[in-house]
Parts: C-alpha cells; structure tokens; sequence
C-alpha cells in the first residue's frame, strides 16, 4: 500500500492542471493514469481531428503555445505532443499504465484499488474529463446487424467503414466534421440533426473565439445561468478548426451534398423514424446563433472598432432540400451509421457518497459535499469554459488553494459547508 496526501485520478489536461498548481504549492501529489499522458488525444481521436479552439487558446497553468502559427488549429497528434511537452516541464508525478478500479473512503480518507496495487491519500481529485464513453442510445441494438456502428471513439478514417452510404446521428462538431470527411471521400450521407449550436468560424475577420473570448462569454459562471442542468448540457458549438478557417456547417454541408433529416426518433431493422421539427431546430439555432453576434456587433461599437474590421457578414439560414421522416437504410445504400451522439460519463469505479440522480459528480467550483474528494474538468464546472483546455487552470487553482489550505490546517475535511449543489 502507497501513500501521498492527494492522489489525482487522470493524467489529461485536467489532471495535468491540477498536478502543476500543488507543483507550485511544494505539496506532495500522484497522478494515476489508465494509459499515458493524455491517452484519450492518443487513442480516442480520428486522424483528421483538429482542435475547435485556436491554438494562441492552448494554455493550461504555467505553460502556453509557444509555436509559430498562433491562429492555426493543432492536429491530434500535436495536441499529445502539447501535453507531453507540458508534464515534462514540471516533471509531473505521473504513474502511467495504472487503472483505477475502484475509490472509496476510508478512515483517514480515500484508497484507490487499481490493477497495481491500493493507494491511500488524504485527498482525492477526480480528473477523469466530461468526454468518458460514447453515449451511444438504446435504439441502436435494434438496428439491424447486417449494419456497421461505429462511434467517433473507434473512428479512424472513412477506411474504416465497409463500402456504401452512411448515416451520421448527431449535428455538433462531430457530426459536422465526420460527415463532411465521409461526404469527401466519395460517399453519399445523411445527417439526422438534433439541436444544435450553430456558429461561423470567423466573424468580421477574427476568429469567433477571439470575439467570445473579447465579449466576455468565457467568463460567465454557472452562477449566472437560470437553468444549470441545460448549460451543462448543451450541444458543442458546430465548428472545426480547418487550416483555412472555413465555416463548415449544415449550409455548407447541404451544398455539398449531404442530405439533412430530422432527429432521429428510432430504429428497426433497416427502417429509420426522424422527426418532422427539422425547421423548428435550424431556426432556433440561428435565432441563438444570431443574438451572439448581435452581442459582438454591440461590443465593437461601443469599442470604436467598426472602422478597424470586416462589415458583419451574418451566415445565411439553413433551408433543407426536403424533410423526411422515415427512410429504408437498405433502399439508400446505408451499410454504416456513425452516432455522433456525444458522451456521457460512467462512474461505475467510485464508491463514493457524491452522484446525483442522473450518475453525475455534485460539486460547487470542483468541491464535493464528501470534504477531501474533488473533481475537475467537468463542462460549466464553474465558467462556461471549464472543461476547454484554455479554461481548466482557473478550476485546477481554486481546487489545489483549497487542498493545500485544507492540509496546512490539519483536516482535509474541513470546510464542508462551502459546498453547495449546482
């Protein structure tokens, strides 16, 4: 049995956040680590993946890019090569290839079980990240067999995928992004579009994330919100970092060929059911869409700016070829659905006192209501850019302030009264 007095469960960028800031406080820590440094980046991605974010957004707690295309957007395998690059400028305590099997609480706090060995420490962070497994429906056992599912987790390359069309569920970046690689390679697609968040890639001239970043939004607190279950769980914003900065969206798509149905409502055999709404969906994204480019518009007046960018240049509405609500897979040519349908998490390890209703971790700004478990990078953890790797360091600081002023008080299970459910 090893001991340490904070033992962080995931060496992501969450994790790697967290570690750097006890770094600094001189506080004795160990990050626990099913595969390597960063292993989702490593296993869990396509080839062509890039990030949403710009790379000048690639900044974790003492360590930023430092390359020479600040407004490009890092490959998968750049991105591992940043986290790597970011452990070893601390020598981060990372124990890698060990997987956690079970954490619970013991009498002087928590022992994690893993596959080599059990580890006690006072505290606990769990880094574990808000992307855990595909959320994959229930509809999906009563496809027939005869056709390929596949998530965006085992998806490599359109290779993949056995010769036919494709139907891709879900129209968020990942959806977007698939559909589009699948439609390049010579493929005819159909996309089933659920709600969605719907953005351009650049907006008078800068990049969408800088004017959000300028506006304020990644500043916002879950504090701020009226309904924080929503704001956890909004769809991604329709994006994809392209190296030449094009908008890629269901306009776009559509242009490209794709064909757009409604949410997909259920499966059997090889008939699929949407939903008729598809309208009532794209509209209300645009309506959203348009009211934060109404906030930037706003913000560029009142900084004088108006003169120094590009006019606005509003996307237009998306308007669907057709609508459909039913369709034979085996008449179209589908032998693949693609189910872009997000992730959801499984803590199916943790043993202790702090899942809600819904199997997700209770927590105010990373404290749980356990005093000594914490957790980090979950979406809207506390700003709306928590689990963003530009937006982790501020969580990871207030957690390791807290474990270290916990401990030099003598009871890491002080201050239980500063958690509150959000």
């Amino acid at each position: 049995m090893r001991t340490t007095d904070t033992l962080i469960i995931g060496g992501g960028q969450a994790g790697l956040a967290v570690s750097r800031c006890l770094t600094e406080f001189g506080h004795d820590h160990l990050v626990l680590e099913r595969g390597r440094v960063a292993e989702r980046w490593r296993s869990e991605r396509w080839d062509s993946l890039r990030l949403l974010t710009p790379n000048w957004m690639t900044r974790l707690p003492g360590f930023a890019y430092d390359g020479p295309d600040p407004d490009g957007y890092m490959t998968a395998g750049e991105a591992t090569r940043f986290f790597d690059r970011y452990a070893d400028s601390f020598s981060a305590p990372v124990r890698e290839g060990t997987t956690v099997r079970r954490l619970s609480a013991d009498d002087d706090g928590f022992a994690v079980a893993t596959d080599d060995g059990v580890f006690t420490s006072r505290n606990v962070v769990i880094a574990t990240g808000w992307c855990d497994r595909p959320a994959i429906p229930a509809m999906a056992n009563r496809l027939d067999g005869g056709i390929h599912q596949v998530s965006p987790s085992d998806y490599r390359r359109p290779s993949d995928l056995p010769p036919g069309n494709v139907l891709v569920v879900g129209a968020s970046a990942t959806g977007v992004q698939l559909a589009d690689e699948l439609r390049r390679d010579g493929r005819e697609v159909t996309i089933a579009v659920g709600s969605h968040s719907r953005m351009p890639r650049t907006y008078r001239g800068m990049d969408v994330f800088w004017w959000l970043d300028q506006i304020g939004s990644f500043d916002r607190t879950i504090d701020d919100v009226p309904d924080t279950v929503s704001a956890r769980f909004e769809p991604a914003l329709q994006l994809v970092g392209r190296p030449d900065r094009q908008t890629l969206d269901l306009t776009t798509l559509q242009r490209a060929g794709v064909r757009l149905s409604g949410r997909l409502l259920g499966l059997d055999g090889r008939r699929a059911r949407f939903d008729r709404n598809l309208w009532s969906v794209l509209a209300s994204a645009d309506r959203a869409m348009l009211r934060t480019l109404d906030r930037i518009d706003v913000a560029i007046e009142r900084w004088g700016l108006a003169d120094e960018v590009m006019p606005p240049d509003r996307p237009n509405a998306v308007a669907p070829a057709s609508v459909r609500d039913d369709l034979d897979l085996g008449a179209a040519g589908i032998t693949s659905v693609v189910w872009a349908t997000g992730f959801r998490r499984a803590y199916d390890w943790l043993d202790l006192p702090i899942l809600d209703g819904r199997g997700e971790i209770m927590q105010r700004r990373g404290l749980t209501r356990l005093p000594g478990a914490y957790v980090l990078g979950q979406r809207f953890q506390h700003f709306r850019n928590s689990s963003f790797i530009d937006g982790v360091g501020r969580d990871a600081s207030y957690v390791a302030t807290h474990i270290v002023a916990s401990s030099v008080r003598g009871n890491p299970r002080a201050d239980s009264g500063l958690f509150a459910k959000a």
